[in-house]
């Protein structure tokens, strides 16, 4: 009888990152799109209450691959130094249904998230989007300079935390991903020159006013897939192209579109869908903001975990 457990192929965090360039991330996502794949028809994630954070169970099947990632959410995670987010994740054989691969699910989601993002912002953003300015400081605050790096050549890059020591740390960290450009810690008042504007925060509350972002600017807000927070203002959600990666989850856990739309400010009939914007059946905006909000779903670390074996 084979030995399952001998069988599979272990990736560490440390072979994900030499495996998996954050360009190569990125256009898997936007191939996994192009090709036809539509996430309202991915499978339906768990999200499960559990002492000290949630437990997520988060199944995908795509393109002849079968995944799993088993992944949890523990908010008290960053004082103690590690990740707020922790996981493995679970390659299987889309034949025999055999499980083929274990990758270390931290490292994966701290590329696929960033990569995500940047897809849906390199159609998105003007081809002269140089200005950059991202609110937090954790990994996915520094992950998201080197892949907005990838996909334009920017100038200047903002970053805004609320301890002045970890933005420090931040902002060394990041130098690396975009070594031309002006980077330094900022304030709220960067975000009216900011042309690409990255909130990557566990805030309840809108970040900054909706009149201090121009209307040539591209934003992702990634913080939260809770129905009550919200980083953006809900007038600027109202006023900007809201791309999404499902009507069905954005209902479901987006709080930036969710508060909006009980604000009277959007419609879900107004979402575009990351599907419809990559297939080019729906045009980005060229006279309003560009907003993509996502919440994380299961196809996009299917499409990434494949890279690494």
């Amino acid at each position: 009888m084979p030995d399952v457990i001998a069988d599979l192929t272990l990736v560490s965090a440390q072979q994900l990152e030499e495996r998996i360039s954050m360009s190569a991330a990125i256009e898997a996502i936007q191939i996994t799109l192009r090709d036809g794949f539509d996430p309202e028809d991915d499978l339906a994630r768990q999200i499960l209450d559990v002492p000290n954070g949630q437990l997520l169970l988060m199944p995908a099947a795509a393109a002849g691959a079968v995944g799993q990632k088993f992944a949890t959410v523990a908010p008290g995670n960053p004082e103690r130094g590690l990740e707020r987010i922790q996981a493995v994740y679970i390659l299987v054989d889309g034949t025999t249904l055999a499980p083929t691969a274990i990758l270390d699910g931290t490292a994966l989601t701290s590329i696929r998230t960033p990569a995500v993002s940047a897809a849906c912002a390199d159609v998105l953003a003007e081809p002269d989007a140089a200005d950059l300015v991202v609110i937090g400081t954790g990994p996915q605050s520094i992950r998201h300079v080197e892949a907005f790096a990838a996909i334009r050549p920017l100038r200047s890059v903002r970053i805004i935390g609320r301890d002045a020591a970890r933005t420090a740390s931040a902002v060394d960290a990041s130098r690396g991903y975009a070594p031309d450009a002006d980077m330094r810690a900022g304030t709220v008042d960067d975000i009216a020159n900011a042309t690409l504007i990255v909130c990557a925060t566990t805030a309840s509350e809108p970040l900054f006013p909706s009149e201090m972002v121009r209307d040539d600017a591209t934003i992702v807000a990634i913080g939260s897939h809770e129905r009550d927070r919200t980083e953006l203002d809900p007038v600027l959600v109202g006023r900007s192209q809201v791309v999404v990666e499902s009507r069905r989850v954005a209902r479901a856990e987006a709080g930036d579109v969710i508060v909006a739309v009980e604000a009277g400010m959007l419609r879900y009939d107004d979402l575009v869908t990351m599907n419809e914007l990559l297939t080019g059946a729906v045009a980005p905006a060229s006279d309003r903001p560009r907003i993509v909000k996502t919440c994380g779903m299961g196809w996009q670390d299917l499409a990434v975990a494949r890279l690494a074996v």
